[in-house]
């Protein structure tokens, strides 16, 4: 633990006040879906964990209580009571009610900080019906209750001994006027917690659930090593050590921090996850630049010396050397600077070298003391390497000359009038019955229509020769105009919306899974920019006096009949797949902007996605049998 550095109302630097938060929510949270609820929990634990790696936290608390209100507890040192100079007001309260108010913005309270831009719990404030805060703090606790951000006044409600424990409790009440839902999913917090229990070895981490009594707690003395263990559960491992190194580096603004972990294991993908401050760098940065230059070369090295390379032409590019490969790289700056689209790259260029380094250098001695595993990563990547060798002739066949060309389009697209990708839209649906109603009842000037035949390849099990071989697989690649692997790029995509059209039966599942098992693995862009979605045609029809009312389920058309057309529908209608639909009834129902229901398919873990992947579509049989066990009672209908 460190030494308790200055923590008062005197560091808690304002940058600017507060602005309608209520009025553009988007702005700070991204969305006001479950996404954005879900942020609100995750900025009021980075301000926990952030007491944790300035050395004054070990526990935190995260609760979901039955009224739907979440409450976070610390160990901390207690967010500060005194009067704050320039706002002659309690700091607690100036911390809860002012845009980039907080003790982060230079680096006498804390040296490294995960909250992002300093907004955090003045926006979670500002987004909630209610909020409480407790702060127990030099010999007293105290209390102060805001409604839709207006302050309600601090009060001590107790005194204690000073020698008394500290620590900070925030409970909050999501606004039901901001949020299109305020449910609170224990797995997508879960998932998020047991992250940083991984990232931030020791601290112990619990979440409880009131509504359904369920609690889970997250204490990781390993780190990265077990985060990395935890990602190979359902993937045979290729040795049985995890390779870990960890550095520091002074610069101007501080101490840099490297950690990193990987295991080789049999699998045809790798999973190399970044953070930087604990955020995860989905775009990448500058410390996954010098990770990947520094392994391929090492690797290289190796390889070179043991006489891996005789038969190949050239060296182990930095993909070989990753299949397979599971690492986590953690960066923790005193100033990091985010940029890119979503702020989730790493823009600091001195990180690069002190990441390069530090890898070289201390998994370089580890491959001298570990020879075994050594060989194993590097005969992973020769084996991938000529695997590669096979493979360019295939990736050739799915060049594009240039987005807009459309002379090599597959012969089944119906492709759309617009020249303008940013206006185009791409319906991969199943089937060719379903493709012809969709090909009809589509509007040509903007929307594209590519029927799929079949389940394609799962990609999972296959490297990317067998999987340019299939020719499903081929049409989609060339139809998006992005390419694959080494010449993948995703400003190329043809169409801004790309619509999975299937069957809402046990087929269409498996056929959307597919796809998006190779659109996560090939094309992760696509995902991660939000250009997928699921469409959600409708189960049920029903008519009733010349009016036509779409259900999604039972309970909907049930619901329906009973309280729209008082028990007497004049029709109920099943469909049991796109194809029995006609073309005017697929527009108005899936195809139709104005009408249509769909669904975003997003990466917000990357590496809980991974994993998933991984369980439910890769060779070992066990995990999935597991998983199945275990989620069983979840499944609303099965499909026998």
């Amino acid at each position: 633990m460190s030494d308790k550095a200055e923590y008062g109302a005197e560091q808690i630097q304002v940058l600017e006040g507060l602005q309608a938060v209520r009025k553009r929510p988007a702005m700070y949270i991204g969305t006001t879906d479950e996404r954005g609820l879900h942020h609100l929990v995750y900025e009021v634990v980075d301000n926990a964990i952030d007491e944790a790696l300035a050395g004054h936290c070990t526990a935190i608390d995260v609760r979901i209580h039955e009224d739907g209100s979440v409450s976070v507890t610390d160990d901390g040192r207690g967010i500060p009571v005194d009067t704050h100079h320039k706002h002659d007001r309690p700091a607690v309260e100036v911390i809860m009610t002012v845009l980039h108010a907080g003790g982060k913005f230079d680096n006498k309270s804390y040296q490294v900080s995960g909250g992002l831009h300093g907004v955090g719990v003045s926006v979670v404030n500002a987004l909630s019906k209610r909020l409480t805060v407790e702060v127990t703090r030099d010999g007293a606790v105290w209390q102060e209750n805001f409604e839709r951000g207006k302050p309600g006044g601090l009060e001590q409600v107790d005194e204690l001994d000073s020698e008394a424990e500290t620590g900070t409790t925030i409970r909050f009440w999501p606004d039901e006027e901001i949020f299109e839902t305020t449910e609170l999913s224990f797995e997508t917090l879960e998932s998020r917690l047991r992250e940083l229990a991984f990232l931030n070895s020791g601290v112990e981490i619990s979440l409880t659930d009131d509504r359904v009594d369920r609690r889970e707690e997250f204490r990781y003395e390993g780190g990265l090593r077990e985060f990395v263990a935890y990602l190979n559960e359902a993937k045979t491992a290729l040795h049985e050590d995890v390779c870990y190194l960890a550095d520091s580096a002074e610069i101007d603004a501080g101490v840099v921090r490297v950690e990193a972990a990987l295991q080789a294991t049999d699998e045809l993908q790798g999973s190399l996850h970044a953070f930087a401050n604990n955020i995860s760098t989905r775009e990448g940065g500058t410390h996954l630049t010098g990770f990947k230059t520094a392994l391929t070369r090492l690797v290289n090295e190796y390889a070179t010396e043991h006489g891996l390379l005789k038969d190949l032409d050239g060296t182990l590019t930095g993909e070989d050397v990753r299949e397979g490969l599971t690492a986590v790289l953690s960066v923790k700056h005193p100033d990091p600077q985010f940029e890119g689209q979503t702020k989730t790259k790493l823009g600091n260029s001195e990180v690069r070298g002190i990441v390069e380094s530090a890898v070289h250098e201390h998994l370089g001695t580890y491959f001298e003391e570990h020879p075994d595993t050594a060989a194993a990563i590097a005969n992973k990547a020769v084996e991938a390497a000529r695997a590669r060798k096979a493979a360019r002739k295939a990736e050739q066949l799915t060049r594009r000359k240039s987005a807009l060309d459309s002379a090599a389009l597959p012969g089944k697209l119906a492709d759309c009038q617009t020249r303008d990708p940013t206006e185009a839209e791409l319906f991969i649906t199943e089937g060719d019955s379903a493709g012809g109603s969709a090909k009809q009842g589509r509007d040509p000037s903007f929307q594209a229509v590519l029927p799929i035949r079949g389940k394609i390849l799962n990609v999972e099990k296959h490297r990317l020769d067998r999987v340019l071989e299939n020719n499903e697989i081929r049409n989609l690649i060339t139809a998006l105009g992005t390419g694959i692997g080494d010449e993948f790029d995703i400003d190329a995509l043809r169409y801004e919306s790309v619509y999975l059209l299937v069957d809402a039966d046990i087929d269409g599942a498996h056929i959307r899974t597919l796809l998006l098992t190779f659109l996560y693995r090939h094309m992760r862009p696509l995902l991660e920019r939000g250009h997928a979605y699921a469409t959600q045609p409708p189960l049920y029809r029903v008519r009733y006096r010349g009016e036509t009312y779409d259900a999604m389920t039972e309970q909907e058309r049930d619901r329906i009949v009973a309280e729209v057309c008082d028990g007497n529908p004049t029709q109920v209608q099943r469909f049991k797949g796109l194809g029995e639909m006609n073309p005017e009834q697929l527009w108005e129902t899936t195809m139709n902007p104005e009408t249509r229901r769909l669904k975003r398919i997003t990466v917000e873990d990357a590496a809980a996605a991974d994993k998933m992947f991984s369980v439910l579509m890769g060779d070992a049989v066990e995990p999935r049998k597991e998983f199945i066990k275990d989620h069983a009672p979840e499944a609303d209908w099965i499909d026998i």
